[in-house]
């Protein structure tokens, strides 16, 4: 039987390790153009998260490392940091008075919270490795990063369609296409 898309297993073999998932101690590995790296805990990972509506994930940022613009379409997202300082934000977008960047500096302890659907980052003001913990509304959040789906799309956006959305040279575009866009968080 499947519920939500993936398999529901019979109560009656139900393990404790169906709810139980380690390695979340572990630094993921940030040699990356973006310098982070995620781990997600999803019902892929962790079958007994199957309709509970949560998810969660752990975030390495190296020194100035990025956590790049992108929106979960399926979820908000609180955010704990747990080590380090970062520089979090959203954008409020099409409000009367324009799109609004709401952003904070988090310290270890901190936490800020990430609307439903709304485009948000979060980048290592410091120096040394940050660490923070992300907690999901659903078990399956969705992710759409910005730049990946603009300039990464296969097929490709129409040069002439982007050229005119970001106000750049249809010069400029196709160099953004051509680059290769890294992808921190595969498992969304």
């Amino acid at each position: 039987v499947f519920v939500n898309g993936f398999p529901c297993k019979d109560p009656t073999n139900v393990t404790p390790d169906d709810f139980y998932i380690s390695g979340l101690d572990k630094v993921a590995n940030t040699d990356n153009d973006l310098g982070a790296n995620i781990t997600l805990v999803n019902v892929n990972r962790l079958p007994g998260l199957n309709t509970l509506g949560v998810a969660m994930s752990r975030i390495d940022y190296a020194p100035f490392g990025l956590n790049p613009p992108h929106s979960h379409p399926h979820s908000s997202e609180i955010l704990h940091v747990a080590e380090g300082t970062l520089f979090a934000g959203f954008v409020r977008s099409n409000t009367e008075e324009g799109n609004i960047l709401i952003a904070k500096k988090l310290n270890t302890g901190d936490a800020f919270v990430f609307p439903q659907g709304l485009m948000h980052f979060q980048f290592n003001l410091g120096d040394t490795n940050a660490v923070a913990f992300a907690a999901f509304g659903s078990q399956s959040p969705g992710l759409v990063t910005i730049a990946n789906a603009l300039f990464g799309s296969k097929p490709p956006i129409p040069d002439y369609i982007l050229s005119q959305a970001v106000q750049l040279s249809k010069t400029t575009v196709d160099w953004l296409q051509q680059q290769d866009w890294v992808d921190i968080a595969r498992e969304y």
